[in-house]
Parts: structure tokens; sequence; C-alpha cells
């Protein structure tokens, strides 16, 4: 899905404490599949090198049924796929076919440029399924954005756990609690799933300037005041806020260091530069990306 597709998410200032901004996604319905998206917001772009947040689903397709994205380019960006249910088949332009299943990590750097497809596995399709799950993409930082792409994908059990009483926490990406997750980033970050029971205190990497919580289920208070899910809370630097599960909930924590730099984020390309933007639209337009081996569908460069 690209930018282009959704209007912008809402924002609206907290009334006091920790938090900065609440974000209220802005939803899609895509024949059956609700998509959420959270960044970029109107008011708020970005959470550290965190330029894009979609939240798929929950859903449930039919047999005979599934999600089908064609072929579209990326540059100056890595993606991270993770699900909670379902299943999503990835091809890419460098060759890679990859099964992702919930609780795994697909890491894509486009760098350069790269050309992928995420569709539903067939034999998921002819049974029927439920799909939810999580989609980031991450600025790559000044002097990376060019890189020669990449794909990687870590099974779930390679993903660092931290558990505490009433509280389990995958490192998905980044390091945080004296931990690090497989997955290779190219700048600070954290990216935790966070499962609480209720009344349990929820803990937060102090170390990163700035820092967001996403809650997916339940319902959670920050320093006093309660927030339900789905939306993003977007702190403030340089607090350290009290976050208590009312409760059982589930939550994606998130955060890093700012970029160097601004980036614009048009369709499915992230870069510094504007005419490095008109460069990928031209080179997408004229079919000088690479392609998807065993596939001939694409999607078209948009006209706005």
């Amino acid at each position: 899905m690209s930018v282009q597709e959704f209007s912008q998410p809402t924002c609206a200032e907290a009334n006091s404490g920790a938090v900065e901004r609440v974000i209220d996604s802005h939803e899609k319905d895509l024949g059956g599949f609700t998509v959420r998206r959270v960044l970029p917001a109107a008011e708020h772009r970005r959470v550290g090198p965190f330029i894009f947040f979609d939240h798929l689903g929950p859903a449930h397709f039919e047999a005979g049924t599934g999600m089908d994205v064609r072929p579209h380019p990326h540059i100056g960006l890595s993606t991270l796929t993770y699900l909670f249910e379902g299943q999503i088949l990835h091809r890419d332009s460098l060759g890679y076919v990859q099964n992702i299943e919930p609780g795994a990590v697909n890491w894509m750097t486009a760098g350069k440029g790269i050309v992928h497809s995420e569709r539903t596995p067939d034999e998921l399709r002819a049974t029927g399924f439920e799909m939810h799950g999580l989609q980031i993409w991450i600025a790559l930082p000044d002097g990376s954005e060019e890189i020669e792409p990449s794909f990687h994908h870590h099974s779930a059990g390679s993903l660092p756990t931290i558990e505490q009483e009433g509280i389990k926490m995958n490192l998905v990406a980044g390091e945080a609690f004296g931990q690090r997750s497989p997955v290779k980033t190219h700048s600070p970050l954290f990216y935790l799933d966070v499962r609480a029971e209720a009344g349990v205190e929820i803990p937060l990497p102090d170390e990163y300037p700035e820092r967001a919580v996403y809650l997916v289920s339940g319902e959670i208070t920050i320093d006093s005041e309660t927030y339900s899910a789905p939306r993003m809370l977007v702190l403030k630097q340089g607090t350290r806020p009290t976050i208590t599960a009312i409760s059982a909930s589930r939550l994606m924590s998130l955060g890093g260091a700012p970029l160097a730099s601004d980036r614009t984020v048009w369709w499915n390309f992230s870069s510094s530069s504007k005419a490095r933007l008109e460069a990928a639209k031209a080179d997408w337009k004229e079919g000088r990306f690479g392609q998807v081996p065993g596939e001939t569908e694409f999607i078209p460069l948009p006209e706005k």
C-alpha cells in the first residue's frame, strides 16, 4: 500500500503529562480487509527513523480469497513485516521468495532500489484464514540512502525474549534492556512487541530521544491518563512515563534517534533529495527498476 492511497491520520495534542501527541489512525477498507494508517500523520510525520506505520486487520478471509499486493518499488528505506496471525509470501527483484509467519521478521532494505510483491500463499488461500499484523518503513540514515538492496528473514525463535512477572516482550528490531535483535538495522532504534497482563507496569527504554507506543489491543494508562486501542501515543522527549495495563493489552513500543536531515515520502519512495524522487518516478514509469522473477503484474506510478 502506498502513502497516497490514504488520507492523513488525525492528531491531537495531549492535555498533559508525558504524552506529546495522540494519533488516531485513518482506516481504509480494501475489499473486506481493513488497514489502519498511523504514520505519516498530518501533524507528526515520523518517530525517530520510523516514517511509515500500518496496522493490517484483524480480518477474516474466506476460502478462495487473499491479499495480492502486486510488484511495486522502494528506495531509501527498509521495510519490516511482523504478523500476529496469517501468512504473507514475499517475492523480490533480488530473487528471494520467503513466506513470513507470525512472530518472524521479513527485513527488506531498498537502498538504491528494489521491487517486491506481497501475496497470500496458495495453501492458505485455499482454506481461508485470519490476517493481523503490522508493516513499517524505517528511513535509511544520511550517507546510507543509496546502499545496495538486501533481504533478510529472521525466524520467531531467533528474536530475543524479555520476560518479567505478568509481561512478555519480543525484541523485533534494534536494542533494548541489554538485548540486541538479529535484525541488522542502519541506525539506533528499538521495536518491541509487548504483551502485558492487567495491572502490570510496562517498562520503556529511556535511552532513545524519540519514542512512541502503539496500542494494538486493550487499554492502558500513561501517567494517570487512560488510552484505548488502537492508537499511537507519541511521548515527550526526556520524560520517564509510568505506563500501566488496565486490561490484558498488546502494544508495540518504538523509537530511535531523529534523522539528521529531512525526508520526503512520495508513494513508496523516501529520500532527502527531491531530485532523487523525480528520478525514481521516471525509472519506475520507464521500466528501469528490476523485475520480480515469475511475475508480470505491477502497480503503475500514481498520477498525482
